[in-house]
């Protein structure tokens, strides 16, 4: 004790030994990521951790690392799939970024049934960028006992408190993608929406709803089904929103993929694109110039994204937790992209010309 105060050092390794049943170095070997030790000890030492709040002792920005050997040299970026062009270019920004501080990225696979987290362990590096990869209670809090900084891209779902992540205005997005579909005239209009699980497909759904559900609004007929990110699945549901509604005018894709599903549906019904039906997806992909019509979209920055996420990592590396002063959430503007898929609904163009010609 100092000065009368009680002793309140931080949870050591001894104390998660003691409560685990075990030694030390066992208990330093799981926070590595070490794989001579077993399933059920392994279970034990993590359980340990969180009963007794152990957290490796991070450094300050000047004490960081005691030399340049010391300094990761890497940082991790963890995803379920690497093909697709939102994902080659958040990766694009990652490596941009992690190259400009003289690091190397090192990408990790998050295969279902295979434990991610204990990779990340065994390997020096300055921390993780999460990517469409939705990580438990437990991994978060073994990444945090040893000392791991992770920032996530645009979570799945919702994250314990102090996490750190990196998005866009999803809801925003949303939003202007509807006010720019009734500000045309459309009034009965489809959603694609993404899983329904995810935070960033709901929050673009609840923005589209807001604006269209407004009071100046209040003549728009919505109807929503989900497509699950799948440009077939996409497909599907369109024509099962059609059968349900034949009158809708307008669709809006809660991503650009799913957006050409929608194109193949309606061909499929014999609906001209935008003269039958508008189009608007979300993301910006090379995709959407290429598709034809082209499509109107709201983007998304996806290289400043990963960039971003990046830059947070290192901000969190350097920096004493307890020091952190920015917000656990940063959300990057979204705009829209007004390409050859949009136009008024047909009957309000013939109206339109008819009121021209008087």
């Amino acid at each position: 004790m100092t000065n009368g105060s009680p002793d309140r050092r931080r949870p050591t390794l001894s104390a998660v030994a003691a409560i685990a049943g075990t030694s030390v170095p066992t208990v330093s070997k799981v926070l590595r990521g070490g794989t001579d030790v077993s399933p059920q000890m392994r279970l034990k030492v993590m359980d340990a951790v969180r009963t007794v709040g152990y957290t490796r002792r991070g450094r300050g920005a000047g004490e960081r690392f005691r030399d340049e050997s010391d300094a990761p040299s890497t940082v991790e970026v963890v995803v379920n799939h690497v093909e697709g062009t939102w994902m080659n270019r958040v990766l694009a920004g990652v490596e941009y970024e992690a190259a400009a501080a003289g690091l190397d990225v090192v990408i990790t696979l998050a295969r279902e049934n295979h434990d991610w987290t204990s990779r990340l362990l065994r390997r020096r590096s300055a921390g993780a960028v999460v990517v469409l990869v939705d990580p438990s209670s437990s991994q978060f809090k073994a990444l945090s006992a040893a000392g791991i900084p992770v920032v996530l891209i645009d979570p799945m779902s919702r994250s314990p408190d102090g996490t750190v992540s990196v998005g866009v205005a999803n809801w925003d997005g949303g939003r202007i993608a509807a006010e720019h579909l009734l500000s045309l005239g459309h009034t009965r209009i489809g959603i694609v929406a993404g899983d329904r699980r995810h935070l960033y497909s709901r929050a673009r759904v609840d923005g589209f709803r807001a604006a269209a559900e407004a009071p100046a609004s209040s003549e728009a007929v919505i109807s929503v089904a989900h497509g699950n990110w799948d440009p077939d699945k996409a497909e599907a549901v369109t024509h099962s929103l059609f059968d349900r509604d034949p009158a809708i005018t307008a669709v809006f894709a809660c991503s650009d993929t799913m957006a050409l599903g929608v194109y193949d549906a309606l061909a499929a019904r014999d609906l001209r694109v935008p003269t039958d039906v508008s189009v608007v997806g979300f993301d910006d992909r090379p995709e959407a110039q290429w598709a034809r019509p082209s499509l109107t979209t709201v983007r998304q920055p996806t290289v400043e994204l990963g960039a971003t996420a990046v830059k947070r990592l290192l901000e969190i590396a350097r920096t004493d937790r307890n020091e952190l002063k920015f917000r656990s959430r940063l959300e990057l503007s979204t705009d829209l992209v007004i390409r050859a898929s949009t136009s008024q609904p047909a009957l309000t163009a013939v109206r339109s010309e008819d009121l021209r010609a008087q």
